[in-house]
């Protein structure tokens, strides 16, 4: 059945079952590696709220220097920047397995996964829209974030097992190790992709076209109130309620079975309400959840609070699956797949222009002024992303 349903939504011919079976290895390694990543940087490493913020500077920083690395690569198909990039996410994961754990060194490792993480980021969009057929991007795109949310799902069982039950020692090594030994064979299947998206050489190597400034704007607000919870919210349930390993493994667990599930429903729903609906309804929820995460523990009891924030960073992760709408959106106003390729990978850098000072002075404001003013500004972004999103106009339907 889910065969028959894949074949209805991607072209025939097309490589999306090999392109799935490497983002799934992939996805599984970096279930390993966020399962563990946190917690190490607390435990290990001892960052602070600051330090951590410092580091996912650096983390994002890739995202902003996108749009100059693919300017050096204009030339290049997707797949081509797809391997490429599964190289240097090998290489950094490679890293964090083996340098010691001083707050340079780890950082450094990061950036170098990130920066391959970061050129994969558009080019996976770009080639699942590629692949499929003519009115079915939203739904393709669904399909393709439940099957990256599956290989993390197994990524994050496998830590909660390992460091419940088994691993007493918190071997965080050995299983940077083992994420990096999954991106090895990612990248051997990734390298048997024969497709070559056609590139039109002719074209400028920095890819801002007017018509898009909408698309650009949204990225930016989405970036800021994303990056919020991407790093603060498992910092706050380690620093502030004492998480471990095993329970923050288990939130990303069942966050991704939740994406699982309803990444495709998304996806549909894209495709059957619109993207302008979706980009704006989510907000509605966003607020709510900000709320309660910023709040929860001067309403409830600490563990009740604690338990609150869980279903809240869960809610987050689903209502997230709503950017899929802002890709589909580039593709109906594209005129080619390689303006849709350009454009999607420029307005990922277009999205770390504000990520990453969130990210460098969201742990000072954490600091200084609390949880609460942190999540605050959460929301605040998320309704500027839905007031902006309510002047597209959709007259131009494919």
């Amino acid at each position: 059945m889910i065969n028959k349903n894949l074949n209805k939504i991607f072209r025939p011919g097309s490589a999306f079952r090999l392109f799935f079976s490497s983002l799934l290895l992939s996805g599984l390694g970096y279930g390993i590696y966020k399962g563990i990543l946190d917690n190490y940087l607390a435990e290990i490493v001892a960052m602070s709220e600051f330090d951590r913020g410092v580091t996912e500077f650096f983390r994002e920083l890739p995202g902003l220097m996108l749009v100059f690395i693919l300017a050096a690569f204009y030339t290049f198909s997707a797949e081509k920047l797809y391997k490429i990039g599964a190289v240097i996410m090998l290489a950094g994961m490679g890293m964090i397995s083996a340098v010691p754990a001083t707050r340079v060194l780890v950082t450094l490792s990061i950036f170098v996964y990130s920066l391959g993480e970061h050129i994969q980021l558009g080019m996976k969009n770009t080639i699942t829209l590629e692949y499929a057929k003519e009115g079915k991007g939203g739904t393709a795109l669904g399909y393709q974030n439940a099957v990256y949310q599956a290989g993390t799902l197994f990524g994050f069982l496998v830590i909660m097992a390992c460091f419940n039950r088994l691993f007493q020692d918190r071997p965080y090594r050995l299983f940077f190790l083992i994420s990096a030994s999954l991106f090895a064979i990612s990248l051997l299947v990734s390298l048997r992709l024969s497709g070559d998206s056609a590139v039109d050489r002719n074209n400028s190597r920095f890819y801002f076209k007017k018509k898009f400034r909408k698309y650009y704007m949204l990225e930016i607000f989405y970036g800021a109130r994303k990056q919020v919870f991407f790093t603060f919210g498992p910092y706050v349930l380690i620093l502030f309620y004492g998480a471990d390993a095993g329970r923050i493994s288990m939130l990303f667990a069942v966050s991704a079975v939740s994406c699982y599930f309803l990444a495709p429903v998304v996806g549909r729903i894209i495709d059957r309400f619109g993207y302008k609906t979706v980009m704006i309804s989510d907000t509605l929820i966003l607020v709510v959840v900000c709320f309660f995460y910023g709040f929860a523990h001067h309403i409830f009891p600490r563990d009740v609070a604690y338990t609150v924030c869980c279903a809240n960073y869960v809610l987050d992760s689903v209502i997230s699956l709503a950017s899929l709408a802002s890709n589909v959106y580039v593709q109906d106003i594209s005129d080619s797949a390689d303006e849709m390729q350009k454009t999607i990978s420029t307005g990922v850098s277009v999205n770390h222009m504000i990520t990453i000072f969130i990210a460098l002075f969201g742990g000072l404001i954490w600091q200084k002024l609390g949880i609460e003013t942190l999540f605050v500004l959460s929301a605040v972004l998320g309704l500027c992303n839905s007031a902006y999103a309510a002047t597209i106009r959709m007259d131009r339907g494919k």
